[in-house]
């Protein structure tokens, strides 16, 4: 019997920490799906980054969205984004 109780007792554990994953997987999930969606009103500073934008300038519409996108959401696509040369196994960006 002892036997069975400590299968019983891995068994539950072994449940338990999927159910864990599930959880943290499904938050990140919503997380980046809420950031990707904050990450595309971006799209009206298109015409302020882009190489020989003619204004240099961002409009109030440019600004108040940049602003509206969290800090976190913003450092983790600059973090994934810089990962990516190397991950494409191209040479790493070197912005001067």
């Amino acid at each position: 019997m002892a036997a069975s109780s400590k299968y019983s007792s891995m068994s539950f554990m072994k449940v338990a920490m999927m159910v864990a994953l599930v959880l943290v997987v499904a938050a990140t999930v919503v997380d980046g799906q809420s950031c990707n969606a904050q990450l595309s009103t971006l799209n009206v500073c298109g015409e302020f980054v882009v190489p020989g934008a003619d204004r240099i300038n961002p409009s109030a519409e440019c600004c108040n969205a940049l602003e509206a996108v969290p800090n976190e959401c913003l450092c983790n696509t600059f973090r994934i984004a810089s990962r990516l040369p190397s991950r494409c196994n191209i040479p790493t960006l070197s912005c001067s």
